[in-house]
């Protein structure tokens, strides 16, 4: 499974950005997709995720701010970005977790992250 994530760039604190994530290849299913981000320094942290169901789930830090979509065909999912702050600055990847047809496991995949700056 291959992810390209799209999106990111430039936001002045207060404003909106938006995230997308398209996956490509093979795949028997994608289960749970999500975003994660770390910032300079810090530690790769879940920002928010979301089931096949389409079942939520956020990090405290961005609750009521940040909204994580996904498609009907659940091969895209997206993250809105409202309200953004300073410390919201990070590279964000996207991530999904996939059943496929060469492992008996499920893999996990990552997009190549994108840069979002939230200036204050």
């Amino acid at each position: 499974v291959q992810l390209q994530a799209s999106g990111g760039g430039l936001a002045q604190a207060g404003g909106s950005l938006g995230l997308s994530c398209v996956a490509s290849g093979s795949w028997r299913s994608l289960n749970v997709a999500a975003w994660y981000r770390q910032a300079s320094g810090q530690e790769r942290e879940l920002v928010a995720g979301i089931t096949a169901g389409g079942s939520a789930n956020y990090a405290e830090s961005v609750k009521g701010r940040f909204i994580i979509s996904r498609d009907n065909a659940k091969t895209t999912w997206h993250l809105q970005m409202n309200s953004l702050k300073s410390e919201d600055t990070a590279v964000y990847y996207c991530y999904v977790e996939a059943l496929t047809y060469y492992s008996p496991s499920p893999t996990h995949s990552w997009g190549q992250g994108t840069l979002v700056t939230v200036s204050s």
